[in-house]
C-alpha cells in the first residue's frame, strides 16, 4: 500500500475534486474513484521516488519532532534551502519522512 501523503497537493486535491464532480454527475461511481486515488498513490510514491534527483541541503533550528509508526516528523524555524546559486528562506518548516520498507525513502515537506 502507498503512502497517502500527495493526496493533500494542488495536483491531488484537483483530481480528488474532479473524481466528486464525476461521482456527484453519477458518471463514474465511488469505487472507481477511490481505484483512481490509489492508483495515483502508487504512481505520485513511484515517480518521486525513481524521478527526482534534485539535491537541496537545508539548515534550521529544530523546533519539534516525532517518531510514530515508522514516520518521522520534523519542525524546523528559520530554515535557509540551498541548491547549487538558489537560496530559499522560510520561517517555519514542517517535515514527513517516511520509510516505505523501500529502497528509497519518502520525504514530504510542507511551508
Amino acid at each position: 500500500m502507498a503512502y497517502q501523503l500527495y493526496r493533500n497537493t494542488t495536483l491531488g486535491n484537483s483530481l480528488q475534486e474532479s473524481l466528486d464532480e464525476l461521482i456527484q454527475s453519477q458518471q463514474i461511481n465511488p469505487q472507481l474513484a477511490l481505484q483512481v486515488l490509489l492508483q495515483f498513490d502508487k504512481a505520485i510514491n513511484s515517480a518521486l521516488a525513481h524521478r527526482v534527483r534534485n539535491r537541496v541541503n537545508f539548515r534550521g533550528s529544530l523546533n519539534t519532532y516525532r517518531f510514530c509508526d515508522n514516520v518521522w516528523t520534523f519542525v524546523l524555524n528559520d530554515v535557509e534551502f540551498r541548491e547549487v546559486t538558489d537560496l530559499v528562506k522560510v520561517d517555519k518548516v514542517k517535515i514527513v519522512a517516511c520509510d516505505g520498507k523501500s529502497k528509497i525513502p519518502l520525504l514530504t515537506i510542507y511551508f
